[in-house]
């Protein structure tokens, strides 16, 4: 039995701009894209601008009217995120949760989408965390994530599946298993939830954390927030995706996780980094450290 359905073939994604603007020439390449993998593309409005502070991808009234229109569209079967950058948050507080509900779609996206992905958990609603079209899937480079990301939309995600990347044992990871619902995404971005009412509850959860560019004093005072919000202490299990274009904190992480006696699977191939595989987020995971993988369950 399928948590996520598959996709039809000839399925709508709705291509949404919540966040950042694609760079000049990007937005052109879109559709054809989706097309090759068998799918249509419905280009909403915000993803052609104008920007809006030279970093939004469009007003807010706009990228909110986006993202309604898309979960209202008979036509749209899942929502795809252009790119990440930011924008998502100034978005939480005027969602349609109520539209939302009515209207379940998948979500698909990463980086800044980790805010919505939290309002989406809040409702009890799975998203997908994975690459999108102009900040990954048009880089030359981008064929494995490119059918691993389709390949799933096509076979939709059930009770059994494992997720086992192929990835290295990492030096942070310790413990044999943990269970619970997979939560986080962006450290910065989810970090940035605490005090709002769309911050996930942790409790019994597995929580998934990756970032980019962030200087290891950054992520220190990200892991004390999540640490005075009660998250760490809450969660069952950490899932350590990808931390690029920085040095790696690797004694921050061990100085914030490892004294909670909690098991990690670090190292995990998902984040700002190539490749990055999908991850469910919303559902209830088994994490089997020794194995490397996850199993819905």
């Amino acid at each position: 039995m399928k948590i996520i359905t598959p996709l039809k073939p000839g399925a709508t994604l709705g291509i949404v701009a919540p966040a950042g603007p694609p760079k000049p020439g990007q937005l052109e390449r879109v559709p054809a894209l989706i097309e090759a993998q068998g799918f249509r593309a419905k280009v909403f409005p915000g993803c052609a601008g104008p920007a809006h502070l030279d970093y939004l991808a469009a007003s807010d009234e706009q990228r909110l009217a986006d993202l309604h229109a898309a979960f209202a569209d008979p036509e749209v079967d899942a929502l795809l995120c252009l790119r990440g950058g930011y924008g998502c948050h100034r978005l939480l507080h005027r969602l349609d949760t109520a539209l939302i509900r009515r209207h379940p779609k998948l979500l698909i996206g990463y980086s800044d989408i980790t805010a919505l992905h939290g309002v989406l958990d809040t409702l009890g609603l799975p998203a997908l965390h994975a690459p999108m079209p102009t900040s990954d899937l048009l880089h030359p480079l981008a064929g494995p994530d490119t059918e691993t990301l389709f390949g799933l939309l096509k076979s939709g995600i059930g009770r059994g599946d494992l997720i086992a990347p192929a990835s290295e044992p990492h030096e942070l990871s310790r413990g044999d298993s943990a269970e619970g619902r997979l939560i986080g995404g962006n450290l910065a971005v989810f970090a940035a939830l605490a005090g709002t009412p769309w911050l996930p509850d942790a409790r019994g959860t597995l929580l998934f954390l990756e970032d980019i560019g962030e200087e290891p004093y950054r992520i220190d005072r990200m892991l004390a927030q999540l640490r005075l919000a009660g998250v760490l202490d809450a969660a069952a299990g950490f899932l350590v995706g990808s931390f690029s274009d920085a040095d790696y904190p690797a004694a921050q992480l061990t100085d914030y996780l490892s004294g909670l006696g909690k098991p990690i699977l670090a190292g995990w191939p998902s984040g700002h980094c190539r490749p990055n595989q999908p991850l469910s987020m919303g559902l209830k995971v088994r994490m089997d450290v020794a194995a490397r993988r996850l199993e819905v369950i």
